[in-house]
């Protein structure tokens, strides 16, 4: 049975914590296409870092423009199955390894979140993993509209008795244990065909991850999660939102506008093609402008014009004046969503911008008038053998799809015990060896 049949993507079981293992993940966006081969090493001891149990060693990474793509969602199956075969290829070639699996994120449909609380009865008994579990699977149970697939099912609080900001309640003596539940979803339609395309290049989707969860979890850092902050990535077709509070993802939002469009705005502005003014945007383009851009002019080679006799020079401010209202209107389009969704609150007084848009010169400092915030580019953090080139914003999201498999276990809910005496540890010695085997190995 296909997992879309029940509303629920595909679910990626937790790593064993002393086991090493080789992970490929792939990132699918308007513009690019990343496939990144890792070993997750266990980490002990004073190497472990907040929230990761693996140090990621990359083996090979591939990299392809993409096509068939339009803000993150399928438009030609044909076209961007190719560019996904040539991605993972490359990376399979640089390790080589084959690729059977990959971690894939989502961007497109609409994804967005909802709240769910959930409550069960423990009878005035210690709180043990089943009832950890029984709660969860409470909360996880709620219908989704037609339409929309899960993505992610996360307890972002457990309450006991009505007490509130519990991170672990196992052990604590209660009647009624509650849980408030963050479920990530977009539309079902979208995610399908990504999916469908993957298939296509005979790879197995272990998990589909929101785009800016997975930025967040490459880019930072425990104090920003702990205090409140909201993460912004700028990618290419689409600019996603997530906000982290108590060291919990709560709150996921997006919006079908990015980089593409500022280079559209270009190529009308200045009558010229596309590809020029992708390349007019990131050698010369800015947000804010500088006292010399009237004096400093740039070449600009008119549409249908191959053998460059038309080319006309205009200053760079006019360049400037183009780029910075598109990138006014996605932060203002950003901040007023916060607002309406009451995450605004939660969302501290930090924002970190990923993603290939965010590295057009003054966009920080726009970011930091329009959002009343302080603002960082955010970059891979924790990952090992990263090339040179792939350590900025736009492989943000890549780096993290690594990171999740190292937390996906919060959102197994698969019982490891049956019976109240197994999940308090009254069951022997030998039943507690081999749980312990089974996940240790």
């Amino acid at each position: 049975m296909s997992p879309f049949e029940n509303g629920l993507t595909p679910k990626l079981k937790p790593l064993a914590p002393r086991r090493t293992t080789v992970m490929s993940v792939l990132d699918v966006g308007t513009n690019k296409i990343v496939c990144l081969i890792a070993r997750l090493r266990p980490l002990e001891g004073a190497d472990l870092l907040p929230g990761r149990s693996h140090q990621a060693q990359i083996l090979g990474i591939g990299h392809q423009r993409s096509r068939g793509l339009k803000s993150g969602a399928v438009v030609d199956m044909e076209a961007a199955e190719q560019a996904i075969r040539h991605a993972v290829d490359a990376a399979e070639r640089m390790a080589g390894v084959r690729v059977d699996s990959v971690i894939v994120n989502i961007s497109c449909g609409r994804v967005a979140s909802e709240h769910y609380s959930a409550t069960v009865e423990v009878g005035g008994h210690q709180v043990c993993d089943l009832d950890i579990h029984r709660v969860l699977d409470a909360g996880a149970s709620h219908s989704v509209r037609d339409g929309r697939a899960v993505l992610h099912s996360l307890p972002i609080g457990h309450m006991l008795d009505g007490v509130g900001g519990i991170s672990d309640p196992r052990g604590m003596l209660g009647r009624q244990l509650g849980v408030d539940m963050h479920v990530v979803t977009a539309e079902s339609t979208p995610a399908k065909n990504l999916m469908l395309a993957i298939e296509r290049c005979h790879l197995h989707v272990e998990a589909m991850v929101a785009t800016p969860y997975a930025a967040g979890l490459s880019a930072l850092v425990d104090d920003e999660t702990e205090m409140g902050v909201t993460l912004i990535d700028m990618g290419a077709g689409t600019t996603s939102v997530a906000v982290f509070a108590n060291r919990a993802f709560v709150h996921a939002d997006s919006l079908p506008v990015g980089g593409a469009h500022v280079t559209t705005d270009v190529a009308r502005g200045l009558s010229t093609k596309l590809s020029e003014a992708e390349r007019l945007k990131v050698l010369y383009g800015a947000t804010i402008a500088s006292p010399s851009d009237d004096r400093e002019t740039i070449a600009v080679p008119p549409v249908g014009d191959e053998q460059g006799d038309g080319i006309h020079h205009v200053p760079r401010s006019r360049l400037v004046r183009i780029i910075r209202p598109r990138i006014e209107e996605i932060l203002e389009m950003v901040r007023d969503r916060l607002r309406g969704s009451g995450a605004w609150a939660e969302a501290g007084r930090r924002v970190v911008l990923t993603g290939g848009a965010c590295q057009l010169t003054g966009t920080v400092e726009l970011a930091r008038k329009i959002l009343d915030r302080q603002v960082r580019i955010g970059r891979p953090l924790g990952i090992a053998g990263m090339p040179e080139a792939a350590k900025g914003p736009p492989f943000a999201t890549a780096a993290g799809l690594l990171v999740y498999p190292q937390i996906a276990g919060v959102e197994h809910f698969e019982p490891q015990v049956r019976t109240r005496a197994q999940a308090t540890g009254t069951d022997g010695y030998f039943g507690r060896v081999g749980r312990w085997l089974k996940h240790s190995f």
